[in-house]
């Protein structure tokens, strides 16, 4: 699992509206967790996504609603170097949440944001199978220029491109 997707978050600016609609449309159940302000959003008892309000530091910064994924790494201080030393930006960490994740926010060298972290619940459930109905089905980026940046995922994350699509004026 070391290198891939993993979890995800919703940052919003109605947490209220966006728990509703994502019970309503995907048939998520929200959970409380330990973290205040923060739910979780499950699928059969299973967490497959957080959800929480855009940090104020973060909405300083000019972050707007979004979603983010995580990727897992063995180690964030080491993999946040090696993001640095391959062109891309650190926004925030390592940040420890005892018991739960260590993590951190960082961006490609153009920009497209993600998170990298370490998962540190002991005996946590297996996952839903991939391409459940329910779970995160499709990772896709967006990029000025992706077969610039294309080279920094293959380095750090050891990822292959399969299949690219000429999106015409949609993706220009």
């Amino acid at each position: 699992m070391t290198r891939n997707f993993f979890w995800y978050d919703v940052m919003t600016t109605d947490t209220a509206a966006a728990t509703k609609f994502y019970v309503d449309v995907v048939g998520w159940v929200p959970q409380q967790t330990g973290t205040p302000g923060y739910t979780a959003l499950s699928l059969d008892g299973v967490g497959v996504a957080g959800l929480m309000a855009v940090p104020e530091d973060a909405a300083a910064m000019g972050a707007r609603p979004a979603w983010m994924g995580y990727i897992h790494v063995a180690d964030v201080p080491a993999m946040m170097e090696a993001i640095r030393a391959a062109g891309g930006k650190i926004w925030k960490g390592p940040v420890t949440i005892e018991g739960v994740i260590t993590f951190a926010v960082v961006s490609d060298p153009q920009g497209a944001g993600f998170l990298i972290a370490t998962p540190l619940i002991k005996d946590a459930p297996p996952r839903p199978a991939p391409k459940s109905p329910g779970t995160i089905g499709w990772h896709e980026l967006y990029a000025t220029d992706w077969n610039a940046v294309w080279p920094f995922y293959e380095k750090l994350f050891g990822w292959t491109k399969t299949t690219a699509v000429n999106m015409g004026p949609m993706g220009t």
